[in-house]
């Protein structure tokens, strides 16, 4: 093999021997016919007869020496860079829209595949389980995200569970780093000693976090910080091993720095910290409450578990695990309710990930939309390379006269289909890492920054090679079987020209281009749908003027203020924000309104067991309705007078009024609330009504929503949340409150955030959607336009001729141009129906993902029909006046 491909390699330098050889061999046999008496001439050609054939003969040894595949394939490419170089514009253009269509794919798999597909970078991460509750806990207790254990719960896991060989459970949160008031906000892990070990990461720099680090009354424990913040904070130096940092107000010594490529447990959001669960008892009581679930559990299957295995295991155990810890604080239906959750087991390869439960969908839609854009593009080379190939038809007829055979005309077409689509794949990759790293940014915002390692790896060159082989295939294949079934005797005849009797030749392209209206109806119809979903949620009226809100919560976890101190200082406060210059209106809230956090209680009219539901609790200062300038309908307002010892009151909105008292005036009864942990059940009065507002989100209709005196809250922590509405700019609104707070507790942690700028930053996936879609949509259209501008251009060169003998009879150039537009009208009268179709067929899916409008919706059609009739029209209107500009004469003339 080693010999052959020698040869192989040498076959050219071998060929240029033998020529000499030849000659050297001629050139002394006509020398000796000279000598022999002949003329030179005679003398040289008997040397030639005598020889035979000299290039049968080079014909032959190159075969012998050559490897027939791969030399005709060198000759293809060859053969196809030198006719891409004759034609640069057909190049760049075929090449620029292959790099759009793979490169919008590409940067949609890859942040697919780095958010859905990739597993965690930890020892084999197949072998890992996640541990939850089988469907959820439906809201029951308190949870600040998506978390399936109690810390009593997670023990009775560590002791009794018998399918993992390790397991651990684990949380996440945002901490205060540094001291303050200079301090920051960082993302920290609180794990059980067992993390690392049972994921098998092994430290960077100094140790990791053990067992013997979790252990009851640890204090604060130790801390092992991220490759990330070990650069940022330590610069990389070995010294950070050994330093002391704070965190929440607490001082931790850092004992060792995780491998870089450890971003944690949650894809798409890193950490900088992890401390050991135990340490979270310097914060408060949250290890021993049985109600709120914080934790997450992962565990790795022991030899011969399977996930199905351990998630059946799971559901018949854990019974007797919630029975051990039962909380406190419910009635008898809360209760039996908990007696009624079960463990199972999911796979926990992949970890964790907020960003894929709220995108993952969005995504594999876009991966869907960008496909489509590619067909268009596969189908608009086509319609290319089909006019193309009828230009080179004398070309073709030329090597099939000469002996090329069908194959190698298939072949060198496809070659080139192929070469466009390595230059169009080259460019791809570059563009895929531009766009799916400005997709990235899009998806941060400003509290919470994207972190997605998006290398280019085996699945993802996969990827890019298999969409380009595949658009090789399928635009290539058909004008390559076309060029080859030409008749070379009527090519060489006619020389190329159209003639009246050519109108079959076309009906290639026009399929081609009737399936592009198509596909673009379908892109710019979703386009459409996702744009006015966007904007009827940005339009929504959220029942109160967004404009001016700022939302600042303040953290007192430093300060470390005894319970009865809290209220003083929270009143000092809000006098002192209230004071400043530009502040229209200050008040407290316990849940900032549109945030996504929300605190229900159940609720009943005193004696009616059947008139109960679970409204939306908020507790809030007096001004509250005039901060957010929500209207009180009936009743008043809550003023200083609803201190802890008055008598229990609470507004209600008015869906409130419709579900509890069936419409009837509630001024003055008695509501009950069902006991829950920290929340014994009370009475309160009704004493106002107030208009419906949305609570936590913009999608969700006004819910029922309870307005209860912030004096009067059960629980009040060391912080307070405070609402500022102002005439001046929000930058000096920010700046002033941050400039109080500092003077006066310098020692407290403030965080604000501009409303508009949180709704804005909930409606990412939305905006996303829109925008995404649109320019797609966009480049639906100008793909398409530009491959009807071809075809109809293309139609008018080819049938010069009859368009000539319909002028010399007499026809104007209208005529001509109504010929051009009638050919047109044919091809969206069959394509805008069938994009119709696949729009209703293919929309219906995505009605979750849209507000306030039907993916069916008839206005959306008829305007993306519209809006593809009007530019389809003027793509025609310039080869078709063109082509009535024709002189007869000059046609007939040359045909």
């Amino acid at each position: 093999m080693t010999h052959g491909w020698r040869r192989f390699l040498r076959r050219r330098e071998r060929d240029a021997d033998l020529a000499r050889e030849i000659d050297s061999y001629v050139e002394h046999e006509t020398a000796d016919n000279v000598a022999r008496g002949m003329s030179e001439r005679d003398a040289r050609n008997a040397a030639l007869r005598k020889f035979g054939n000299r290039t049968y003969h080079r014909e032959t040894d190159y075969e012998m020496s050559t490897i027939l595949l791969a030399d005709n394939l060198g000759r293809h490419i060859t053969y196809g860079l030198r006719q891409l170089r004759r034609t640069p514009g057909f190049a760049l253009t075929a090449i620029l829209s292959l790099a759009l269509g793979i490169g919008a794919n590409t940067a949609i798999f890859q942040l697919l595949d780095a958010v859905r597909l990739r597993s965690l970078p930890v020892h084999n991460p197949a072998e890992l389980a996640e541990v939850v509750v089988d469907g959820g806990n439906r809201g029951f207790g308190t949870s600040p995200g998506d978390y399936n254990v109690t810390n009593p719960l997670w023990e009775q896991i560590r002791d009794r569970q018998e399918a993992f060989s390790g397991v651990f459970a684990w949380g996440a949160g945002n901490f205060a780093f540094g001291e303050a008031p200079r301090t920051r906000r960082i993302r920290a892990i609180y794990a059980s000693g067992g993390m690392f070990q049972t994921l098998g990461v092994a430290s960077l720099r100094g140790r990791l976090i053990g067992e013997e680090d979790d252990r009851p009354g640890c204090a604060l424990g130790p801390a092992v910080i991220s490759h990330r913040l070990w650069q940022s904070e330590f610069g990389g130096q070995e010294s950070a091993v050994g330093a002391r940092i704070t965190i929440n107000g607490k001082s931790m010594q850092v004992v060792g720095v995780t491998p870089p490529e450890f971003f944690g447990l949650e894809v798409g959001r890193g950490f900088d910290v992890v401390i050991p669960n135990c340490a979270r008892a310097a914060w408060g009581n949250i290890l021993t409450q049985r109600h709120v679930w914080t934790m997450n559990v992962i565990g790795r299957l022991k030899p011969g578990w399977t996930v199905a295995s351990a998630a059946e295991y799971f559901k018949t155990a854990s019974p007797a695990w919630f029975s051990q810890v039962p909380p406190s604080g419910y009635d008898a239906k809360g209760m039996a309710q908990w007696a009624r959750f079960r463990f199972t087991a999911m796979p926990g390869g992949n970890g964790v990930s907020e960003l894929r439960g709220q995108y993952e969908r969005s995504l594999w839609l876009l991966l869907g939309v960008t496909g489509l854009v590619l067909l268009i593009a596969c189908a608009n080379l086509a319609n290319l390379l089909l006019a193309r190939a009828a230009s080179r038809e004398r070309e073709m007829a030329v090597r099939m006269a000469i002996g090329a055979t069908r194959g190698q005309i298939v072949g060198q077409l496809l070659t080139e289909s192929l070469l466009l689509a390595f230059a169009g794949g080259l460019f791809a990759a570059g563009l895929a890492q531009l766009l799916s790293q400005l997709l990235v940014q899009f998806l941060s915002t400003r509290g919470n920054t994207v972190l997605l390692d998006m290398p280019v790896d085996w699945r993802v060159l996969g990827f890019v090679t298999g969409v380009g082989l595949l658009t090789c295939l399928f635009f290539g294949l058909t004008p390559a079987l076309k060029a080859s079934r030409a008749d070379a005797y009527s090519a060489m005849k006619s020389g190329g020209r159209g003639t009246t009797a050519d109108r079959g030749q076309f009906s290639a392209q026009r399929v081609l281009v009737a399936c592009q209206i198509a596909v673009s109806l379908v892109l710019v119809a979703g386009a459409f749908l996702f744009v006015r979903s966007f904007q009827n949620l940005m339009s929504i009226d959220a029942g109160f003027r967004q404009d001016g809100l700022v939302f600042n919560f303040i953290n007192f976890g430093a300060m470390r203020p005894s319970r009865d101190a809290i209220r003083p200082i929270q009143r000092e406060m809000l006098d002192k924000v209230r004071a400043i210059p530009g502040i229209e209106a200050a008040s407290t809230s316990s849940h900032f309104p549109l945030s996504g956090s929300s605190w229900t209680i159940a609720v009943r009219l005193p004696g009616a067991e059947h008139r109960s539901a679970a409204p939306q609790f908020t507790w809030v200062s007096p001004d509250y309705l005039k901060t957010m300038q929500i209207p009180l309908r009936t009743g008043r307002d809550i003023n200083d007078g609803d201190t802890a010892g008055s008598r229990k009151v609470m507004l209600v909105n008015e869906r409130f009024v419709k579900d509890i008292f069936g419409g009837s005036d509630p001024i003055g009864q008695t509501i009950q609330s069902l006991a829950e942990p920290g929340f014994p059940s009370e009475q309160y009065v009704v004493v106002g009504v107030v208009a419906d507002t949305r609570y936590a989100d913009l999608r969700q209709t006004p819910p029922a929503i309870a307005l209860l005196p912030e004096l009067q809250n059960p629980q009040f922590g060391p912080g307070m949340a405070l609402v500022t509405r102002s005439s001046i700019p929000t930058a000096q609104t920010v700046a002033a409150v941050r400039r109080v707070i500092a003077e006066g507790y310098e020692a407290a942690n403030l965080e604000q955030i501009e409303l508009r700028g949180m709704v804005n930053e909930r409606l990412l996936r939305e905006r996303l959607l829109a925008w995404v879609s649109g320019f797609f949509g966009l480049l639906a259209i100008g793909l398409a336009t530009t491959g009807l501008y071809g075809v109809v251009s293309h139609m008018a060169a080819r049938r010069e001729n009859e368009i000539g003998i319909r002028m010399a009879m007499g026809a104007s150039g209208r005529d001509v141009v109504a010929m051009l537009l009638r050919d047109v009208a044919m091809l969206f009268a069959v394509g805008v129906p069938a994009g119709i179709m696949g729009s209703l067929a293919l929309t219906r899916g995505v009605s979750k993902l849209l507000y306030g409008i039907e993916p069916g919706d008839p206005l959306v059609l008829g305007l993306a029909a519209v809006a593809l009739l009007i530019t389809g029209i003027a793509a025609t209107l310039i080869p078709s006046a063109k082509a009535s500009r024709l002189d007869p004469v000059k046609c007939l003339r040359a045909d």
